[in-house]
Order: structure tokens, then sequence, then C-alpha cells
């Protein structure tokens, strides 16, 4: 058989047709949709830990024993306002010796030398549960902390709780809004390029309703390809995005902590299985489109 038979036979074959395009085409789209996925991951963990560390600090009183201290941190450990790690309490104590070495390592002014006397106090710091992470609720806890026996005086950084939620708030919206357009482009664009690789076969398609065979035969082959053809450009957009988060890891300090491996893996799965569920539905389209034309709309 002549090279331009085999050729033309592999042409010919039922469900074959040029699949490079569509494939590339595919990965392309998944490969955006992936990076994006990713980024709303880390913005969700960068979200986290933001809001992990809203702080207060309680000042104590200047001549509190050690034992009423201890009182006073065992009973704001066991509120509900304090953020809870592994079932510890994110709470620390910060005596004044501590505080002074900070304050004249930041400054490099040694207040003790003309003062003689240290007029720091001891304090207790802890992170906030998020169920309290607001302006009215902060205002809240300081109120009921500062009726404590020993306590000085509460401070935190008015708005910031609240600043910070109304930022995160907007960014939400932002990220849905751009996934939902995202989302719309990719499927046009993969559509697109299926219809496009299919057109080439119309006439095949055409030539077995003419010899009487039944639609879901001509379909069989189509659709079994663009299921393989999906998953395969869902595999190779998740190898690009290991590899580019990869490489960000190892030029972005401190960016892998952002990541939450698990549900980055859960992603390149649904890539696999996103791209070959759209390429099917796609395929499935195109196919009726071209069962119900007519000869003259063929051409």
């Amino acid at each position: 058989m002549t090279k331009e038979a085999k050729k033309y036979k592999r042409k010919k074959k039922l469900g074959s047709y040029q699949s490079f395009s569509v494939v590339f085409s595919t990965s392309l789209a998944l490969f955006v949709i992936g990076l994006f996925g990713i980024l709303v991951l880390q913005a969700n963990k960068l979200t986290a830990v933001i809001k992990q560390n809203i702080e207060v600090q309680v000042y104590l009183n200047k001549d509190i024993s050690s034992s009423q201290r201890a009182r006073v941190q065992s009973e704001l450990s066991a509120s509900d306002y304090i953020l809870m790690n592994d079932g510890n309490p994110e709470i620390t104590f910060i005596s004044k010796e501590v505080a002074a070495e900070k304050f004249i390592s930041d400054t490099g002014e040694d207040f003790s030398a003309f003062l003689g006397d240290n007029p720091l106090k001891d304090a207790l710091t802890f992170k906030v549960n998020e169920a309290f992470q607001s302006n009215d609720s902060l205002e809240e806890l300081k109120q009921q902390i500062q009726k404590i026996s020993g306590v000085f005086e509460v401070t935190y950084v008015e708005n910031l709780a609240d600043s910070i939620n109304n930022n995160l708030a907007k960014l939400s919206l932002l990220l849905l809004g751009i996934s939902a357009v995202l989302i719309i482009v990719v499927l046009l664009l993969i559509n697109s390029s299926i219809k496009l690789a299919l057109f080439s076969q119309r006439f095949l398609i055409r030539s077995m309703q003419l010899v009487g065979a039944k639609s879901s035969f001509i379909k069989s082959p189509f659709l079994k390809r663009s299921i393989l053809h999906g998953a395969f450009a869902g595999l190779i957009a998740s190898i690009l995005l290991l590899g580019l988060k990869t490489l960000a890891n190892q030029e972005v300090e401190g960016l892998e902590a952002l990541q939450q491996e698990e549900l980055v893996f859960a992603l390149y799965g649904l890539l696999i299985i996103l791209g070959a569920i759209i390429a099917y539905f796609s395929t499935l389209k195109a196919m009726n489109k071209y069962l119900k034309m007519s000869l003259d709309e063929l051409y």
C-alpha cells in the first residue's frame, strides 16, 4: 500500500481526526483554569494566615504576683475567644524584662539609663478566634477582660479586623467574577476546537448514515476518543502546573508555606476529570449537530 493510500485510510477511519490541535488547546485552557485555581487556594490560605495573626495585648498590673498572673492566664486560656492550635490556646506571656530588651533592640535607645527603672508591664498576648474577629466583638471582649482582677489595660489594633474582612470580601467577589468569565471562555475555546476538528469528518458521518448506521454507533468512537483526549489534556496541564509550582517555590521564599498540597493534588485530578467531561459533551454536541444537518448544509 502506498504512502498516499495509507494516509487516506487514516483520514477516513471513523472517529479519527487531527487531535493535536484539540489536545493542545484543551491543555492550554485547563492549564489556565488550574493556575487560577492554585491562586485561589493560596489566597484562601493567606486569608487564614492573616486572620490567625490578629492579636490582643493584655497588660497586667505592675505589682502583680506570679500566682495572680497564672490565674489571669488560666482564665483567659479557658475562654472561647482565644484561637486554639492543636488543642492548645494561642496565648503568650511577655515579661517586662523581655519587652524592654525588644524595645532597646528595635529603637537602639536604653530608657533605663535615664529613668532608672523599667516602666513597662508584664503582658499576655493572644490570637483571636475567627468568630470574634470584628470590631464589635473585639470591643466586647476588651471590656470583659478589663474586669478581670490584675489586668491593667487591654489593647488591639482598632478597625484592623473589619478592614481585613471587608478587603477579603471584595477579593472573594473579584475572584468569583473572574472564575465565571474564565470558565465560559475555556468552554467556548474547547468546544470550538472540537467542532473544528470534527468538521473534516462530516462527510464520513453522512456516509455512515446513508448505509444505515445508527447514531449511537457513529457517535461511539468519537466520544471514546474525546474522553481520552480530554483526560490526556488534563494530565498535560497538571504536569505543567506542577513544574511551574516547583519553580515558583524555588524562586519565591515563603511561597510553599501558603500551599495546601492535598488540595493542589486534588485540583490536578479535577483537571483530568474536567478535561474528559468537557471534551465528551463538546463532542456530543458537535456530533448531534452534524447528524442533523442536511446535505446542502454540509457543504
